[in-house]
């Protein structure tokens, strides 16, 4: 069964609230056994980051879920709405869910 992944692009106008947010956000990610595969920002100590086409944010994560559902069920859950509610007022955001690719590689 194919992952779930979360990518977010967020901008964060407020850096010291955002720190609330982190906190919320620890317990659905916990209980959904989220893993970080990307985590770019401040927060994250930068890393390396090129925009090679079209617009960046300041922070860029990839989460990874056991499974697409998870990745669903962790983002609607009243857990990570308490989160959500948090970071709303303080952030721009892009982010997706996606599921997983365990097909054929393109050679």
């Amino acid at each position: 069964m194919p992952k779930g992944y979360w990518i977010g692009r967020v901008d964060v106008t407020e850096l010291d609230k955002y720190s609330e947010y982190i906190s919320a956000a620890a317990i659905p990610f916990k209980k959904y056994s989220a893993r970080f595969i990307v985590a770019h920002g401040k927060r994250a100590g930068r890393g390396k980051l090129e925009t090679v086409e079209g617009n960046s944010r300041t922070h860029n994560v990839v989460i990874e879920f056991p499974n697409y559902q998870a990745a669903l069920d962790c983002w609607n859950s009243p857990e990570y709405e308490r989160a959500r509610v948090i970071r709303a007022p303080i952030t721009r955001a892009d982010i997706i869910i996606v599921e997983g690719y365990d097909g054929p590689q393109l050679s």
